[in-house]
C-alpha cells in the first residue's frame, strides 16, 4: 500500500482484511437504474469536478457526487463505504486535431445545436483514471481490477455509462430560435401579372428608392421593396427605408391581402428569410410552399445563391459584438480581479440574466450571512440522496463558490489566465423549475427572474426556519390613496411590495429639441440613402432625470367608471401611492420595454442616469390628513361575492397568447387579461410590466366557482394530500390548506408552515372566501431611513427581454466592478444611465 494526497492510501493488491471490508459493504450499494440521476461530473456540495486536484468521489449506494473535502460527510450521515473515485488530467489537444476541430461561426440563432453557438468548444482532450474508494480506511484501488466482486464492477460499468445530464437539463443546455409556418402559406395569393424576377441579383433594386440590398419581395404580386432599417453591429439604424412594409399596408387599404414577403439575397436550396406581415403573425416565419412560390416568379431556388446575411446572421453579429461599448466597457484595458468575492459565472447559454441576479444577491451582506457563513450548518442537514434538489444547499454551494478564494486564489494561475470562474448548472435547473420559461434554455428577464427566485427563497427559508429571512431585506409597505372626485372622499390601503417599477415618462426629457433635430436628420439621410454619413454621428437619445420616474410613480392616476359608493354612480377617482415604509434594499426596475405602435414589445432607448445617493423622504405617505373624510366601505365586493360564476372573468385566450408571444409566462399572461377584463394589449402589457415583481405573479388564477356562488371549488389531489401528509401534517390540515391555494401543494405547504401553531384552534373557524394570502413572518416589513446609495446595478443589451446580453456592476470595497458572466473586473465607467434594475441600499434603519 502506497500513499497518495490527502490521507488516502493507494492499494495495488487486495488483502483479506480489504476483501472482507468490501464484500460486507455489498448489501449497501445498489446497481444505477434507467432512472437514477448519476452525478459524476459534479459535487453536490461543492462545484468539486473530476479536475480537482482529488477528483469527485460518486457514492454506490445513492449516486450522488461529492468532492474530497465533504466525502467524510456523506460517509457520516449514509454510512455508506463505497465510492468510485474519477479524475481528469486535462492534456492539450495535438495541433492538427484543433484544427480540425475549429468550429465555423454561428449561422442561426442557437445555443449547443449544429450552427448555433458552441458553449462548451475544448481545447484539450482528458486522461482518465478510476478508483475504488473504500471508507472510512481511506483506501483507493486502482481500476480495473479483476479480483473485485462482480456486483462491484457491474455497478462501476453503470455508474461509467450513465449520463450525468437528465433530459430536462440538456433542454436548458440546448436553445434553437424557432419560426412557425405561416397560416396563410397553403391558400397564398399569386397574381399572374406577368412579371418574372431575374435570378441575377446585381439587377434587383427597390422600385420605390433604387436602394440595391437588404430587398425583399413580396410573394402575392412580384413588388420588391427595401425592408426596414436595422441596428448593426455598431448600434446604429441602416440598411433600408422600409418601402416593402408600406407596400404591404397600401395594398391592404385596397383590399388586397399580400402578408408574406422573402428575402432575395438569403435564397439557397435549403430556404429563405420569409416574413410574414400579418397583423396576426406579423414576424419571421416559415414558408412550406417556398420553391413553388419563387417559381411563380421565376426563381429556381435550387440554383440559387446566398449573397446577403440572414436576419438570424445579423442578430448573431448584434449579440457577439457584446457592444455595446457603453454596457460592458469593451475597449478599455480593465484591471481584472480574483478572490473571494470576484469569481465569475459560466455562462450555460443564455443564462446571463441569472449570472447578474446571483452575482447582486451574494454581494449582500445578509445574505452572506444566511448561506455563506452557514454553508457547513446547511450541508450537514441536506437531505442525503437529495442535496442537488435542495434549494438551500445549492444557494450555499453557489455563495461558497463565489464568496471564498477556494476556486479563485489572488496570484494563482486561474487568476492570471482570467479563468476563475464556476459552474451554476444545479442551481440553474434546480430554480427553473415548475417554471415554463425559465426551466428552459431561452433568453429571460432579469426582473422576472429576481423576483421569481426570491419567492424560491422565501419557501426555502420558511420551511427551514432559518435565522435570517432574506426575503423580507426587499419588502415594503406603500400607502394607496383614492379620492372619490364626486364626493372629494378619501380612502387609504397598505400593500406589501418588493419591488418599485417604475414607468419612464418621455415627456419629461431634458433634451427634447436635441432628440428632434437628430431624428429630423437621421430620416433625411435614410430618404436619401446616405447610411454612411448617418454612422459616422454619435445618437441623440433622450434624457430623463430619475427624479422624474419617481414622481411619476407616486403622481394621481385617474381611474375611469369607478363606481363611487357615495354616489352609486360612476365617476373618476384619482389614485396615488407613496411609500409607507421603507426597505432596506430599494431594487427599481426600469420599464424600458413598451408596446409599439405596431402592438410589440419595443426597448426604449432613453438614458435615465440614476443618482449615487438617493433620498426618497419626499415620497413618504403621511396617511388621513386633518380635514379629509373617509370613503364609507364599497359595497362592490359583497355584491361580486353573490355574483353567479357565469360573470366572473375569464381570459381571452386571444389576448393570452399574445402577451406570451412577448415572453411572458403563461399564468402572469391569464392574470394580467383578468385584471384588465380583456381590455386588449396594451393594458395587459402595462399591468405585467407592473406586477411581475408579484409574488403570486406566476402562479395559477383561483378555480372557477367563488365560495357562495355554489360553483365548483379547487379539486384536491389525493397526491397532493399524501405528500402534505408525509411533511407530518393532517390530512384534514393539509386538505383545507390545498382548498385555500387552489390546489398549488407549493402555496398550501407555505399556508400549513406559517400556520403551524395554530393548526388545531382553526379547525372550529369558516374557511375564508377570499384568496389566499401568505402571513408575514416576524411581522410586518422593518422600516428603513430614506435615504439610500447605489450597490449594484443590472443592464441590458439588445432590444428585447427575449434575447440579447446582461451585465452586472457592483460596489465593493469602495469602487465598482463589472461582472460579465466568467469575466470579473474593475469598472472604469458603469453605465449608470442604461440600467434595467437598480439596487440601492438604506443607511441604516429608520
Amino acid at each position: 500500500i502506497g500513499m497518495a494526497e490527502g490521507g488516502w492510501r493507494v492499494a495495488e493488491s487486495l488483502d483479506e482484511e480489504l476483501m472482507a471490508r468490501i464484500r460486507s459493504s455489498l448489501p449497501k450499494i445498489k446497481q444505477p437504474a434507467w432512472n437514477d440521476r448519476v452525478r459524476k461530473t459534479e459535487c453536490v456540495l461543492s462545484f468539486d469536478t473530476p479536475e480537482s486536484p482529488h477528483g469527485l468521489f460518486v457514492s454506490m449506494e445513492n449516486f450522488q457526487g461529492y468532492g474530497a473535502d465533504f466525502i467524510d460527510l456523506d460517509h457520516t450521515r449514509s454510512n455508506n463505504p463505497l465510492y468510485l473515485n474519477i479524475k481528469w488530467k486535462k492534456v492539450p489537444k495535438p495541433q492538427d486535431e484543433k484544427m480540425e476541430d475549429k468550429t465555423e461561426a454561428p449561422t442561426k440563432m442557437a445555443i449547443g445545436v449544429e450552427g448555433g453557438f458552441q458553449v462548451d468548444d475544448e481545447q484539450f482532450e482528458y486522461e482518465k483514471s478510476y478508483f475504488l474508494a473504500v471508507m472510512p480506511q481511506r483506501v483507493l484501488i486502482p481500476l480495473p481490477q479483476p479480483e473485485l466482486p462482480e456486483l462491484v464492477t457491474m455497478i462501476i460499468d453503470g455508474i461509467l455509462k450513465a449520463s450525468d445530464m437528465s433530459a430536462d437539463e440538456a433542454q436548458v443546455m440546448a436553445w434553437e430560435e424557432k419560426r412557425q409556418p405561416s397560416k396563410y402559406a397553403d391558400g397564398l395569393v399569386q397574381l399572374d401579372n406577368g412579371k418574372k424576377i431575374s435570378p441575377d441579383p446585381s439587377t434587383w433594386a427597390c422600385e420605390e428608392s433604387g436602394k440595391k440590398e437588404n430587398l425583399w419581395l413580396n410573394l402575392s404580386d412580384g413588388y420588391i421593396g427595401s425592408g426596414r432599417a436595422q441596428v448593426d453591429a455598431s448600434g446604429q439604424m441602416s440598411g433600408g427605408t422600409g418601402s416593402a412594409l408600406r407596400h404591404y399596408e397600401e395594398e391592404k387599404a385596397k383590399g388586397n391581402h399580400y402578408p408574406l414577403a422573402v428575402k432575395l439575397g438569403t435564397i439557397t436550396p435549403n430556404g429563405a428569410d420569409v416574413y410574414s406581415y400579418a397583423p396576426d403573425e406579423d414576424d419571421m416565419v416559415e414558408d412550406p410552399k417556398l420553391a413553388e412560390h419563387l417559381s411563380h416568379w421565376g426563381i429556381n431556388m435550387m440554383q440559387m445563391e446566398k449573397t446577403e446575411k440572414t436576419m438570424a446572421e445579423l442578430q448573431i453579429d448584434l449579440n457577439m459584438k457584446f457592444d455595446f461599448d457603453k454596457i460592458c466597457e469593451s475597449g478599455k484595458q480593465l484591471q481584472p480581479l480574483c478572490g473571494p468575492g470576484y469569481v465569475g459565472l459560466k455562462n450555460l447559454g443564455n443564462s446571463c440574466y441569472m449570472n447578474s441576479v446571483v452575482q447582486v444577491l451574494c454581494a449582500m451582506p445578509e445574505v452572506k450571512a444566511n448561506y455563506f457563513d452557514r454553508a457547513q450548518q446547511i450541508f450537514e442537514k441536506s437531505p442525503a440522496g437529495r442535496s442537488a434538489e435542495d434549494f438551500s444547499t445549492q444557494m450555499a454551494k453557489l455563495s461558497v463558490g463565489l464568496l471564498s478564494d477556494r476556486y479563485c486564489k489572488p496570484g494563482s494561475k486561474e487568476a492570471e489566465e482570467q479563468s476563475a470562474y464556476v459552474s451554476p448548472q444545479m442551481f440553474k435547473f434546480l430554480v427553473g423549475k415548475g417554471h415554463a420559461e425559465f426551466s428552459t434554455g431561452n433568453q429571460q428577464d432579469a426582473f422576472e427572474y429576481w423576483s421569481w427566485l426570491l419567492n424560491k427563497m422565501e419557501r426555502a427559508e420558511r420551511t427551514d426556519g432559518a435565522e435570517g429571512i432574506t426575503w423580507k431585506l426587499f419588502e415594503f409597505q406603500s400607502e394607496t390613496r383614492l379620492k372619490c372626485t364626486q364626493s372629494n372622499k378619501v380612502s387609504y390601503s397598505v400593500g406589501t411590495e418588493r419591488a418599485l417599477s417604475l414607468t419612464i415618462p418621455l415627456k419629461a426629457a431634458t433634451n427634447t429639441a436635441e432628440v428632434q433635430s437628430y431624428e429630423e436628420r437621421t430620416a433625411k439621410r435614410q430618404k436619401n440613402g446616405e447610411a454612411d454619413a448617418e454612422s459616422k454621428e454619435e445618437p441623440v437619445k433622450p434624457v430623463i432625470p430619475f427624479a422624474a420616474c419617481a414622481e411619476n410613480w407616486a403622481a394621481d392616476s385617474a381611474i375611469d367608471g369607478w363606481i363611487s359608493p357615495v354616489t352609486n354612480a360612476a365617476g373618476v377617482a384619482l389614485k396615488s401611492t407613496r411609500f409607507k415604509t421603507f426597505p432596506k434594499y430599494l431594487v427599481c426596475n426600469m420599464r424600458r420595454y413598451v408596446l409599439g405602435e405596431d402592438w410589440r414589445p419595443m426597448k426604449l432607448d432613453v438614458l435615465v442616469k440614476a443618482p449615487e445617493t438617493l433620498d426618497l423622504e419626499y415620497l413618504r405617505g403621511k396617511g388621513q390628513q386633518e380635514g379629509e373624510e373617509l370613503l364609507p366601505d364599497s359595497p362592490v365586493p359583497e355584491a361580486a361575492a353573490q355574483a353567479p360564476a357565469s360573470t366572473r372573468i375569464t381570459p381571452d385566450e386571444g389576448l393570452v397568447r399574445q402577451l406570451m408571444d412577448m415572453g411572458f409566462a403563461e399564468n402572469g399572461c391569464r392574470r394580467a387579461a383578468v385584471a384588465t377584463s380583456n381590455a386588449g394589449a396594451e393594458a395587459a402589457m402595462e399591468w405585467v410590466l407592473a406586477h411581475m415583481g408579484d409574488p403570486d405573479f406566476n402562479d395559477p388564477l383561483p378555480q372557477e366557482g367563488p365560495p357562495g356562488t355554489g360553483g365548483p371549488g379547487p379539486s384536491i389531489s389525493p397526491e397532493a394530500v399524501e405528500m402534505l401528509c408525509s411533511m407530518g401534517f393532517q390530512k384534514k390540515h393539509a386538505e383545507r390548506a390545498l382548498r385555500q391555494a387552489d390546489g398549488d401543494v407549493e402555496r398550501a405547504g407555505d399556508w400549513l408552515l406559517s400556520r403551524v401553531d395554530m393548526l388545531d384552534s382553526m379547525e372550529d373557524e369558516p374557511e375564508a372566501s377570499a384568496p389566499m394570502m401568505v402571513e408575514e413572518v416576524g411581522g410586518g416589513p422593518a422600516d428603513y431611513k430614506p435615504q439610500y446609495e447605489l450597490m449594484a446595478l443590472i443592464s441590458h443589451i439588445g432590444n428585447s427581454t427575449a434575447s440579447g446580453h446582461y451585465v452586472c456592476h457592483i460596489k465593493k470595497e469602495g469602487r465598482w466592478c463589472i461582472f460579465n458572466d466568467r469575466k470579473v473586473a474593475v469598472s472604469e465607467e458603469p453605465p449608470l444611465d442604461l440600467a434595467y434594475m437598480y439596487v440601492y441600499r438604506s443607511v441604516g434603519p429608520a
